[in-house]
This record gives structure tokens, C-alpha cells and sequence, in this order.
């Protein structure tokens, strides 16, 4: 089954991307209205909740407004304060740092893997201080990072677990979900995600344990959830916290993907591959790079990238796919090379291959609804650029 069209176009041949939609999203949002509850907590939140315990394993999936919002809440529930340390990538988005920041933190960038541009777990345990509380593994791409020894650095120096897995839902290392190895993990469900409510994301709870605190700060810091469950008569202030609940017209919205979880992951796999057997000739040349999956990883096509030569090279290559009407886009600017890194965070180490390789990195047009022919019209455009 292909992507059903959404109600919108774009100017461009290929876009970048599309956001997914099904068909049933707005059916499953008239059903929201008609139950007359579209606040945080509805139904569909509910289904869209337990299907990813269901799925992963997790002790407690709670909706969130946004993967921001999801690991600020981690950060909560691991008691971030100000002075702490948290070590982390530099090669990632914004939130990542900012939900430690925003505690008093400081982030401590780590070089990554120019393999999968994730964080290099080689060097975690040598940026390990007194101060450090947690670790922060971003799984790039929907690529595990290397969890074995990521958690065992982390139990030896008693340290917090928080995967960013904004890129990662339907993806596992050694048969475990994305999300579900350390303490927290967190999801995106952006519309540039592969099931998106618009904006939104969730907390994964592994210890049944945190489930009571995370609930309370999520809903502003009361025991609402309890009231709602009938445990208590009414619900009263317990803590700080903030309201991080998506409305439930958003979880329809993402509900109608998830039943169709499979074959939109099943299609973004087979573009993914393809695009990856188009450009072998290239990368066995040794013209450009192409992305590596290590064993023991199940990734899920979140993206498709691939490094050239150096940064020059790789805005010639977007600006010629440009003029053939095909978006192509650059990533992260490494966090320890702008304003608020320099000036909230510290790199630790060599920087050998977290800005050199981010610059040269170009991401081509992957989503829902890509067709075999606008994959191999992109392959072609590739290889035309560099004369293949």
C-alpha cells in the first residue's frame, strides 16, 4: 500500500520530505472530537501508550508534547542539577544539551564513529569525572549506538542512561527497541519522523518505580493521573513539573500510522536499500561514502546519507541536485562549535571526526511515499554529478 496524498503539495520534484499520512488520520480525529475528550490523556493516547509497551517492552510509555519535552522530563527524573556534567555527542540537535542545560548542567561532548556518527563509546569512560550523573546516547539515523558498552561504562561509574531516540522507533540493538536499555529513552514523532503526530514524542520508563514522579511532573506537578484512575479523591499539587501532555487529536493523528507501522517501515527499508545498491560503484571508487549499519543493529531507513569528499564538494553535490529539482539537505552543525555550546558545554578530546564529518555529510530525500523511480532518479543525479 502506498502513502495515501496529503493534503498538500510541494514546489519541488523530489522534497525532501513528506510527511507520513495514511488515510486515517482525519477519521481517527473526528473520533477524538465525537468522544468529546481531546485533551491530554484521551483514547487515542492511550492506544498510541500502550502499543509502544506493547512493542518495545518498556514498564510505561508517557505521550509527550515533544521529544524536547520528553528528555527534559528525564532529566528530571534523573535530578540534574546545576555543576552536573552529562556526557553526549556534539554531532546532534539542540534539545539534547538543552534539557540538561536548562538544569545547570554542562554537556560533555564526546568525538563520534565516522562510521555511523554516533557517539564513539570507546571514549565515553575518559570524559568521566566526579560530576558526571548520566550518559546520553543519540542512535544517528535509526543506528544503534554501541549499547553493551555504553551501559556497562555507566554502571560502573553509577550513571544515568537517557537514549535519545528521536530517530529510532522500530529500530533494536541485539533484539532490544530503541529506547528501552537505559534509564529513559525518547521518541520523536516531528513531522520529519517516520510516524509523526505533527509535533509530539514519548518517555520510555524502564523501572516501574520512576513511573509515579514522571506522571506527577508531566502533569504540572499533581497527582492528576492518579485522580483520573480513581486512586485518589482529588488531585493536589506534589511537585514542580510543567504540562507536557499532547492533545489527544495529535495521538489520533499518529495512531492511524501506527496501525500501518510495518509497511511504512517495510517501504522506507526497501528505498533505503535501494538508494544503497545505486551508489555502491560510487563508494567502491571511493568518490563518496556510504552509510554502515554494524552487526547486531536493526535500523529503520529513518535517513539516507552519504559523505563526499570534503565540505566544498558536498554543496556543489546539493546545489546540482537543487537545479534538478531535487532538495537535498546538510545536518547538525556540531553543538560544540556554536554560541550556546561554547558557551554552556565543553568537548572533551580530539575533535577528529565530529566536525569534519558533519560537514561533508548530505542527507537525500527519504520518506513514506518515495517511489523506486524518484530514488533512482536521485541515484542517477548522484552519479551524474560526479561523471559516473
Amino acid at each position: 500500500m502506498n502513502q495515501k496524498k496529503p493534503p498538500f503539495t510541494g514546489h519541488e520534484k523530489i522534497r525532501f520530505n513528506v510527511p507520513p499520512f495514511t488515510g486515517k488520520e482525519f477519521a481517527y480525529m473526528k473520533e477524538a472530537v465525537e468522544n468529546q475528550k481531546i485533551c491530554g490523556d484521551g483514547e487515542f493516547t492511550g492506544r498510541v501508550s500502550r502499543w509502544f509497551e506493547e512493542r518495545t517492552g518498556t514498564a510505561k510509555c508517557l505521550l509527550t508534547t515533544s521529544c524536547t519535552h520528553a528528555t527534559e522530563l528525564a532529566a528530571l527524573l534523573c535530578d540534574i542539577r546545576p555543576g552536573d556534567e552529562v556526557i553526549m555527542p556534539s554531532f546532534t540537535f539542540v534539545s539534547t544539551a538543552n534539557a540538561f542545560v536548562l538544569r545547570g548542567a554542562v554537556p560533555v561532548f564526546v568525538d563520534v564513529r565516522p562510521d555511523t556518527m554516533n557517539i564513539d563509546e570507546t571514549l565515553i569512560e575518559g570524559a568521566v569525572t566526579e560530576r558526571t550523573r548520566a550518559i546520553v546516547p543519540v542512535h544517528y539515523a535509526g543506528v544503534s549506538c554501541e549499547m553493551d558498552t555504553i551501559l556497562d561504562v555507566a554502571a560502573r561509574h553509577g550513571l544515568y542512561v537517557i537514549e535519545d531516540a528521536a530517530q529510532g522507533v522500530m529500530a533494536s540493538y541485539k533484539g532490544r527497541a530503541l529506547g528501552t536499555m537505559g534509564d529513559f529513552g525518547c521518541y520523536s514523532f516531528h513531522e520529519t519522523k517516520n510516524y509523526s503526530m505533527g509535533e509530539g514524542g514519548a518517555l520510555l520508563i524502564r523501572e516501574p518505580k520512576d513511573v509515579e514522579m514522571a506522571e506527577i511532573y508531566r502533569e504540572k506537578g499533581t497527582d492528576r493521573s492518579k485522580y483520573f484512575r480513581g486512586q485518589v479523591d482529588k488531585y493536589r499539587w506534589q511537585e514542580y513539573g510543567s504540562s507536557y501532555l499532547p492533545s489527544d487529536l495529535n495521538a489520533a493523528y499518529l495512531w492511524a500510522q501506527l496501525e500501518q507501522a510495518e509497511e511504512i517501515n517495510r517501504q522506507r527499508l526497501a528505498r533505503w536499500q535501494e538508494y544503497y545498491e545505486m551508489l555502491t560503484p560510487l563508494a567502491r571508487q571511493n568518490r563518496i561514502e556510504l552509510p554502515s549499519v554494524p552487526e547486531g543493529c536493526v535500523h529503520n531507513a529513518h535517513m539516507f546519507y552519504l559523505k563526499t569528499a570534503d565540505e566544498k564538494e558536498c554543496a556543489a553535490l546539493r546545489a546540482y541536485l537543487k537545479e534538478h529539482d531535487i532538495l537535498a539537505v546538510s545536518h547538525y552543525v556540531p553543538l560544540h562549535s556554536a554560541p550556546a555550546g561554547k558557551k554552556y558545554g565543553r568537548f572533551f578530546g580530539e575533535d577528529r571526526y565530529t566536525t569534519k564529518d558533519s560537514e561533508r555529510l548530505l542527507r537525500l530525500p527519504m520518506y513514506y511515499g518515495l517511489t523506486r523511480e524518484d530514488a533512482a532518479f536521485v541515484a542517477e543525479k548522484v552519479k551524474a554529478f560526479y561523471g559516473a
